[in-house]
This record gives structure tokens, C-alpha cells and sequence, in this order.
């Protein structure tokens, strides 16, 4: 458990390209150095107590991996447009370090998926991702054939574009463009979402966080990717098989003192109306 209290060590995450980082930045490193907290701009050690981030989700996605493997807190300020992770404003950020410093931060446990793919006898290194796993075909005009298991259980042959392997917290990115359900992120499970299946039938499939998954293709195919949070990982032959299941090691996401997780989708996805209050 983390002791915000007593916070010695912050790491700062800047978005690449963004047209004014410096000066968000430099407030954010300012507040820090009067508390006498020691600061570290785009890099993440196991000795800091807290990582920042100054931008978007893709921002928070590219070192996901490294913060969980240290069991770092994260807090996203979002330099974005859509946010669903970096839930804090930049008007807000100081009211969040204070709720962080005071010891009143809340922290998600998001759930991350672990893959690797075996070619013959060789397995690869584990990738991790927070939001999704994705067979993708590229530039190819037909579809792909995917023999698909959960443990040893024959799940189905998909015929689609591609595969989604997804958590709750991606529910809200690709699997949602694909026609996948959302998932509360208090919900440990994991998607599986054909992306535009040539049978009507073919349906999203969310399976028990235990569940380890395998995927193979069923026929020879060339430009199949595997794209991890966005980033392609590896190439995928038709000897290949990839497996897909949850890591031991979540992501400790800090959520906003100021919105809740419904009233970020609401606000994110124009679901529309205002906030209301439940009469008892």
C-alpha cells in the first residue's frame, strides 16, 4: 500500500509533440520541489512513489507496462482530447496532487493482459497491455480464418478482418468500434471481439479472468500483425500461435477526485443529460 504521505520520489511523462508541455510542466515540477518531492521527467524507476502523466491516453498506454512491473501509481492529466484514462484536467491537477499528498487518493486496480507468441518451439517475451491485445490483417482484402480456444475448449474458427483480446478498461477503445460491450473496469474479465466477422453470429465472448486464451490461423496468410496497445508487436505466420491471458501484475491507476467512472463515459461518449440525484 502506498503512503502518500510520505512521497519522496515523482516521475513526470511528458505527450511527445504536444505544442506547450514546458509550461504545464514546469507549474507541475514547481508544485512538487515546495514539497520537497525529487521529480524525474520521462523515465520510470522502481524507487518513485508516484508517476504522472502530462497527455493522453496513449501517453499513459506507452508505459503502462514498466508502471505495473514496479507497482508504481499512476495519475493521468490529460493534454488530450478524449481521456478516458488520464481522467484529470489540467484545471484540476493541483486539487489532485492535494487529495494525493493529503492521503485521500482512491487507486483502480486495472486489470492487464500478458501475450506471447510461440513459432515452433521458440515462445517470445511477454507484452503486456492495458487496453487490448489485437490480431490485425492490414492491408489485405479478404478475411482471416482464426481457430480461437479458452484453456483447452475449442471456442470457434473466426472469420473477420481481425481478433480483439481485450480488458474492461479497453472495452471503451477498439472493442467498442467493433461493436463490443463496456465493461465496468471493477469487473476483472476478458473480451473477445471479432472485428467485422463475416457471420452474423459471430459474436463478442467475455470470459472469466482465469481464462487463458490461444489463437491460431487457420490457413496461410501474409501482413498479420499483432498490436499491442496500439504498438505492433510481432508479425503472425500460419504456424504461429498466440496466447492471450490476464497478468498478476494490474495497473494502480489513480482516479479523479472529481468524476465518477459513469459520468466520465457520459462526458466522453455524449451520452448526454446531466447529472442527477437518486431520490431514496
Amino acid at each position: 500500500m502506498t503512503d502518500f504521505t510520505n512521497i519522496k520520489k515523482a516521475g513526470i511523462i511528458l505527450k511527445k509533440g504536444f505544442p506547450d508541455p514546458g509550461r504545464v510542466c514546469a507549474d507541475v515540477l514547481e508544485w512538487f520541489a515546495k514539497r520537497s518531492v525529487e521529480t524525474v521527467i520521462d523515465d520510470v524507476t522502481p524507487d518513485m512513489d508516484l508517476l504522472v502523466i502530462l497527455g493522453g491516453d496513449g501517453t499513459l498506454l506507452h508505459v503502462a507496462d514498466r508502471a505495473s512491473e514496479f507497482g508504481i501509481p499512476v495519475l493521468g492529466v490529460n493534454l488530450g482530447d478524449l481521456g478516458f484514462l488520464t481522467e484529470v484536467s489540467v484545471d484540476e491537477r493541483n486539487s489532485a496532487f492535494e487529495s494525493i499528498m493529503m492521503g485521500d487518493a482512491v487507486i483502480d486496480d486495472r486489470m492487464m493482459l500478458k501475450a506471447r507468441l510461440c513459432r515452433g518451439t521458440q515462445f517470445s517475451e511477454y507484452c503486456y497491455a492495458l487496453n487490448d491485445v489485437v490480431i490485425s490483417k492490414g492491408n489485405l482484402d479478404h478475411l482471416v480464418k482464426l481457430d480461437t480456444w479458452a484453456d483447452q475448449e475449442y471456442i470457434t474458427t473466426y472469420k473477420a478482418d481481425g481478433l480483439i483480446f481485450s480488458t474492461p478498461t479497453g472495452s471503451t477503445a477498439y472493442n467498442l468500434s467493433a461493436g463490443g460491450p463496456i465493461v465496468h473496469p471493477g469487473f476483472d474479465s476478458i473480451l473477445v471481439t471479432p472485428i467485422c466477422p463475416f457471420m452474423l453470429g459471430s459474436r463478442p465472448v467475455l470470459l472469466p479472468p482465469v481464462t487463458k486464451l490461444a489463437t491460431k490461423l487457420a490457413g496461410p496468410v501474409n501482413d498479420l500483425k499483432v498490436i499491442i496497445d496500439g504498438q505492433s508487436a510481432w508479425d503472425m505466420k500460419e504456424s504461429d500461435l498466440l496466447e492471450v491471458e490476464a497478468s498478476d501484475r494490474p495497473l494502480r491507476l489513480i482516479c479523479s477526485p472529481a468524476e465518477g467512472y459513469f459520468g466520465i463515459l457520459r462526458s466522453k461518449l455524449n451520452w448526454g443529460g446531466g447529472k442527477r440525484i437518486r431520490n431514496s
